[in-house]
This record gives C-alpha cells, structure tokens and sequence, in this order.
C-alpha cells in the first residue's frame, strides 16, 4: 500500500510513466498500481504515448488539477 500512496502524491504533482515510476517508487507494476487507485475512487487520467527514438509504446497517467 506505500507504493499506492507514493504515486497518488507523485501523480498530483505531475504525470508519471512507468519508466519513472521504476526509479522514483521501485514498481514495476504502475498499470497495477493505477487500477487499485482508480478502484479507490481516484480520478487518474491516461494516454499512449509513442516514444520516436526507441519505438516503444507506454502510458502516461496523470490526474486533473
């Protein structure tokens, strides 16, 4: 549950992506993390993004201010 809260403060600061949430939180499961948030009530917003120089596709999660 540390983990849940440490993206909730990250995510109300600034969008996150799994990538960052690795390095900030130590999760490798954001995707996860996200649902049991958004289970909770939270109000968490996505998008693909489509990264040019590696070819990889992620989500970036971010909530409204």
């Amino acid at each position: 549950m540390a983990q849940n809260k440490m993206i909730l403060e990250l995510l109300k600061k600034r969008s996150l992506s799994p990538l960052e949430a690795l390095k900030e939180v130590g999760t490798m499961k954001l995707a996860t993390r996200i649902s049991e948030l958004r289970a909770d009530g939270n109000k968490i917003k996505d998008r693909w993004v489509d990264d040019p120089l590696t070819r990889k596709r992620y989500k970036r999660y971010w909530m409204e201010k």
